[in-house]
Formats: structure tokens, C-alpha cells, sequence
């Protein structure tokens, strides 16, 4: 692939991009969607975490490690442990990361 391909497809990409994502800036007001529509849009963010964070706290090596030695998945739900208890968001990513710390060194 030569420079001015990889140049043409950032370019091509970056035009499909802007244009995707300004039409709801542009068309918004013209397109209304349906009640149920809106409404199962509401859980696309939190789908969409559990979708890229879920695979990395259950997998190790390609395979399913659902075992308390598995320190991601255990620092995983200490984390949401302690979410639960408090609610405080920072405090949940700096225990999680800890617990994932500690875990990691000591297994």
C-alpha cells in the first residue's frame, strides 16, 4: 500500500466520520424517533461498556477464567462492590485499581 492510499483512506475515513456523525446535528430536528426507540437508546452507553469491559475481566489467554484467581475479575467486583456502597465514581477506579494491584502481585 503506498503513501498516498494511506493518505486517501484517512482522508475518505475521516470525511465518513464528520458526515455520520454531523447528520444528527443537522437532521435531528427533521427525524423523530419512535418512544420505544428512545428509550432502548437510553442503555446503548452502558451496553456498549459492558461490551468492551466484560470480555477483558472474564478472559485470560482466549479462555473463560471464571476462578477467584483471576484478579481482574475479582477487582472487577470489588470495584462494583464498592460502587454500591458508596456511590462515588473516582473512589471506585482508584479502589479497583488497587485491589487489581494487590491481586496481581500477590497471585
Amino acid at each position: 500500500m503506498s503513501d498516498s492510499d494511506i493518505w486517501l483512506t484517512i482522508g475518505l475515513l475521516t470525511v465518513a466520520t464528520i458526515v455520520t456523525r454531523s447528520s444528527f446535528f443537522f437532521l435531528g430536528h427533521a427525524v423523530k424517533l419512535p418512544p420505544k426507540m428512545q428509550h432502548a437508546l437510553r442503555y446503548a452507553p452502558a451496553a456498549a461498556l459492558a461490551a468492551i469491559v466484560a470480555p477483558d475481566l472474564l478472559l485470560a489467554n482466549d479462555t473463560l477464567q471464571l476462578t477467584w484467581t483471576n484478579p481482574k475479575l475479582m477487582a472487577g467486583v470489588g470495584a462494583a462492590l464498592f460502587f454500591l456502597g458508596t456511590r462515588h465514581l473516582l473512589g471506585t477506579i482508584v479502589a479497583g485499581m488497587a485491589l487489581y494491584t494487590l491481586l496481581r502481585i500477590t497471585l
